[in-house]
C-alpha cells in the first residue's frame, strides 16, 4: 500500500518560536502562511508541518499522490482506493472519503494508541 509523502503536523503553541527552533535544527520554509498560522518546513527528504491554533494533537499526515518534495507523481494509489482497502481490514475511520467524488479528498484514523493519522490528497 502506497501512502503517499509522509511529514508530521505538529501543534504548535507559538508558530514563530517554533519555525525558529526548528530551522536551527536546519529546517527551511518550503510553504505555509504564517498569517494563517501554519509553515512547512523540510530538510532534506523530512517535512514537518507547524500549526498554531488548528488542532489539540500532532498528527501523522499522508499525501497521496506527491513525493517528499510535494511534487505532484504519475501515479499514485487514490484516497478512496486506499480507503476501500484499509476498511476490508477492518480499520475504523474518525472521517472518510466520498467515494463518489475524484480528485482532492482526505479521510482520518487511529492507530491503537490513539494518535491521529491524516491522509489526505491534495490533486
Amino acid at each position: 500500500m502506497e501512502l503517499g509523502a509522509f511529514s508530521i503536523s505538529l501543534a504548535v503553541k507559538d508558530l514563530e518560536a517554533s519555525k525558529q527552533f526548528y530551522e536551527k535544527l536546519g529546517f527551511t520554509v518550503f510553504g505555509g502562511d504564517p498569517t494563517q498560522n501554519w509553515l512547512i518546513l523540510k530538510n532534506g527528504d523530512h517535512t514537518i508541518g507547524l500549526f498554531q491554533g488548528m488542532f489539540e494533537e500532532n498528527i501523522l499526515t499522508f499525501n497521496p499522490g506527491w513525493d517528499s518534495h510535494a511534487r505532484p507523481l504519475d501515479t499514485f494509489t487514490d484516497v478512496r482506493e486506499l480507503q476501500r482497502q484499509l476498511k476490508s481490514e477492518g480499520i475504523t475511520f474518525a472521517t472518510e472519503a466520498d467515494e463518489n467524488t475524484q480528485g482532492p479528498a482526505s479521510f482520518v484514523i487511529a492507530d491503537p494508541d490513539g494518535n491521529t493519522i491524516l491522509v489526505d490528497q491534495h490533486r
